[in-house]
């Protein structure tokens, strides 16, 4: 999954925020008759099934009327659990310190994936420290984040 088009989060950020709840991000993935977009929300108490699915009738609505995706597709709501997404520079400042994994578009130094402690964010680059070595990945080249919960 890579992160939803802007088209697609101005049609969704303002249904969840307007409904009361925390818009984390969004994810897009597939086409052709076969794509999901999930959705993640989150709110000061937690989010329930029931608010799931209160969103996700509210998003259909909005989707279908602006139509920010020309196939069919699967829409999911949910909460974005132990293994937060991180959309925003926001969200990597917020989680400074956590484990986090980070896969970019393009390799840098032949190298997509890196799992480690997420050290700093500055200029739009975050540094994450990989079994002692700390890698400068710059925000504009992430295809995906999320934290990972400690074992």
């Amino acid at each position: 999954m890579r992160r939803a088009s802007e088209a697609i989060l101005a049609c969704v950020e303002p249904v969840v925020s307007g409904m009361g709840y925390e818009f984390v991000g969004a994810e897009y993935g597939g086409g052709h008759g076969n794509g999901c977009l999930r959705v993640y929300i989150d709110g000061s108490e937690g989010i329930t099934v029931d608010d799931c699915a209160a969103v996700s009738q509210q998003l259909s609505a909005a989707l279908d009327v602006d139509d920010p995706i020309p196939d069919a597709y699967v829409l999911e709501v949910s909460s974005p659990g132990i293994n937060r997404p991180l959309f925003t520079r926001d969200d990597f400042e917020r989680f400074r310190g956590e484990r986090v994994f980070v896969r970019l578009a393009e390799a840098l130094d032949g190298r997509k994936r890196f799992k480690g402690r997420l050290m700093e964010v500055a200029d739009d680059v975050v540094a994450v420290d990989v079994d002692g070595h700390i890698w400068h990945l710059p925000l504009g080249a992430v295809e995906q984040a999320h934290l990972v919960a400690d074992s």
